[in-house]
C-alpha cells in the first residue's frame, strides 16, 4: 500500500529515505529548516552525494512523489506518517544533543493538534536508551494535547539499527 510520508531533516539518512521511499511510489513530503535543501529537492535535485540517489529523486519529483518544504504543519496534514531524522550531535561532554529531536517533536505535535486522522511518528534520529519515554513522547503529548498510543502512534527505527 502506498503511503503519505514526511521526513523531518534532509541530511544524509532523510534524503536516502525520500529517495527510496519516493521511488517506491511513495508521496514524500521532505522538511527541513535549510531552504537549500528543500528548494534542491523541488527541484528534483539531491542534497548529498550519495550513487543512485539523484536519479531517483529526480524521478520521483518528475512523477510528482516529491515535495520539499520548511512547513511543519503542511507536511503533517498532507502525511500520515513521518520520520524524524534530525542530527544528534554530541556535545563536549560526551552526551548526545538532543535538541534537534525535541524541537521536531514540539512542530509535529503542534500540528497534530489540529490533526484528526491518526498519525505515526517514528523516531529515527540516533537517540540514546530512554530518550524516547523521556524526551520525544512528552513533548508530543505536550504540544498536541493528545496521548500516544491513543492518538498518534510513536515507534522507534534508529539510524544504526
Amino acid at each position: 500500500m502506498k503511503q503519505a510520508i514526511s521526513i523531518f531533516g534532509l541530511g544524509y539518512v532523510g534524503s536516502v529515505m525520500a529517495a527510496c521511499l519516493s521511488g517506491q511510489g511513495n508521496y514524500v513530503v521532505g522538511v527541513d529548516v535549510n531552504p537549500i535543501k528543500t528548494r534542491m529537492l523541488n527541484s528534483g535535485e539531491s542534497p548529498i552525494v550519495e550513487p543512485e540517489v539523484s536519479g531517483l529523486l529526480s524521478d520521483a519529483h518528475s512523477h510528482g512523489l516529491l515535495c520539499a518544504t520548511g512547513d511543519s504543519a503542511q507536511a503533517i496534514a498532507e502525511t500520515q506518517l513521518s520520520f524524524i531524522s534530525v542530527g544528534t550531535p554530541s556535545l563536549q561532554s560526551g552526551r548526545v544533543d538532543l535538541r534537534a529531536v525535541e524541537q521536531v517533536c514540539n512542530q509535529i505535535g503542534t500540528a497534530l493538534h489540529q490533526k484528526t486522522q491518526f498519525h505515526t511518528v517514528v523516531l529515527r534520529s540516533t537517540m540514546p536508551p530512554g530518550s524516547a519515554e523521556h524526551l520525544a513522547i512528552p513533548a508530543l503529548e505536550r504540544s498536541s494535547g493528545k496521548r500516544a498510543g491513543v492518538d498518534f502512534a510513536v515507534c522507534s527505527n534508529p539510524e544504526f539499527l
